[in-house]
């Protein structure tokens, strides 16, 4: 609201004068033409030779001189010299200052402005919306002094308060929309990773595959991938970027483009993943790197396994009803050139299952920030073994639901079940 004390003493031809110029600042949403708008009307009622309309930067709380202005609408350079001794007394007092000549009040002569510039009539007024100070009115005069009077300072006091309101709000408008074009752009940058995995997991006869994944943001950095390379072989991938959101996102586009090209092209999964690594090491930022699983499996139970440095996969064993943890190895793509890698080979027997997880899974907090853990992600496939693959999945989502109370997710979760049962 106008300072009410403000408003009662200011004059009829100046509470006109008011109501005009609170009009004219708020004929627009428009971030900087509100602040032009309220320079303009300043520079109208006032006989200043120069004014400055400064805004306090939100993310820096550094005030900025946005608009500078002459008496015949020239915009001045923002960084003409003004008296910041007066600025700085208007913040901290929170109140108007007038002062008429300041080459002979004692407070403000010896400043290096008011020296350099020969300023002498000084009028400042601080922008408070509540309590929060939204920037500060600024005129001067070298010509003669005595040119504002207390009437003067009443207007640009109730100006300001005017210009506060109209500036925040012009401000929160603008943050409204920039935040639909940032969400707009999310989403669909969101749609177009959920493009990039697969609408429908490969099938090669013996085999049925189903994976899930959740973000924890608009973008992720996990990803899943399966894909057929021939009418006899079946690639599966498991993926997770180091980082999160649009680089991260960005980097998993990449990582599942260049696997997909070598393995398309008939290279073994360790050349694969090798060349991948070298391509990656050229491309991402330093810091940044990819951890991945990729295996390959034929159509009679044989499978090719390469771990880049990732959670190792959860086997279950038909014939024993154990389930066990694939060995570790290897290190992230993307650290340094030519990465060893190692394949391990594989012979699937009916009704074995194999369960590829993200970090995110295991390292769900639950209650006393507990971790879910491999071991009851262990507990919770085998509570389903006789399931189908979909039905796995579900149950291991439901297990992390209980544990993490359905709070929002921290990190992203992908989980992949592979079940080899030719018989089924």
């Amino acid at each position: 609201m106008v300072r009410q004390d403000s408003l009662r003493k200011i004059d009829h031809e100046h509470l006109l004068t008011l109501y005009d110029i609170t009009e004219m600042i708020n004929s627009s949403l428009d971030f900087e033409q509100v602040l032009h708008n309220v320079m303009d009307a300043v520079m109208q009622v006032m006989r200043a030779q120069r004014g400055f309309l400064m805004v306090v930067d939100e993310a820096s709380g550094v005030l900025e001189v946005k608009v500078a202005r002459s008496p015949e609408g020239e915009n001045l350079a923002p960084y003409e010299a003004y008296s910041t001794t007066v600025v700085n007394q208007v913040l901290a007092s929170r109140q108007p200052l007038l002062t008429n000549n300041a080459q002979v009040d004692p407070q403000f002569s010896m400043a290096n402005s008011v020296m350099l510039n020969k300023l002498r009539a000084i009028l400042c007024a601080p922008m408070l919306l509540m309590d929060r100070l939204i920037g500060v009115i600024y005129v001067d005069s070298s010509i003669r002094a005595r040119v504002f009077g207390d009437s003067d300072v009443h207007l640009i006091n109730a100006v300001a308060g005017q210009a506060a309101i109209a500036i925040e709000n012009a401000r929160l408008y603008l943050m409204a929309v920039e935040k639909g074009r940032l969400e707009r752009e999310l989403q669909m940058a969101r749609e177009m990773q959920m493009s990039l995995l697969p609408r429908t997991m490969p099938r090669l006869p013996g085999y049925e595959i189903a994976a899930s994944w959740q973000s924890a943001r608009e973008m992720a950095g996990d990803f899943y991938d399966g894909f057929l390379i021939d009418s006899e072989t079946m690639g599966v991938v498991i993926a997770d970027v180091s980082d999160k959101g649009a680089a991260a996102a960005l980097c998993m586009a990449s990582t599942r483009s260049m696997i997909r090209m070598d393995a398309f092209g008939g290279s073994t999964p360790s050349a694969v993943l090798r060349r991948t690594n070298d391509l990656l090491v050229q491309d991402i930022p330093s810091g940044m790197f990819v951890t991945a699983y990729y295996s390959a499996f034929k159509i009679d139970g044989t499978a090719v396994h390469v771990n880049a440095g990732h959670n190792p996969p959860l086997v279950y064993r038909r014939r024993t009803g154990a389930i066990e943890a694939m060995p570790r190895g290897g290190r992230a793509l993307g650290w340094f050139v030519d990465n060893p890698v190692h394949e391990t080979r594989m012979q699937l027997e009916p009704g074995d299952v194999i369960v590829y997880y993200t970090d995110g899974i295991i390292e769900a907090e639950g209650d006393a920030d507990h971790h879910f853990g491999e071991a009851r992600l262990a507990e919770t496939i085998l509570r389903s073994i006789e399931g189908s693959a979909e039905e796995i999945i579900r149950a291991v989502g439901a297990a992390l639901d209980e544990h993490c109370y359905g709070d929002e997710l921290q990190d992203d979760r992908t989980i992949c079940v592979v079940r080899y049962d030719p018989l089924r």
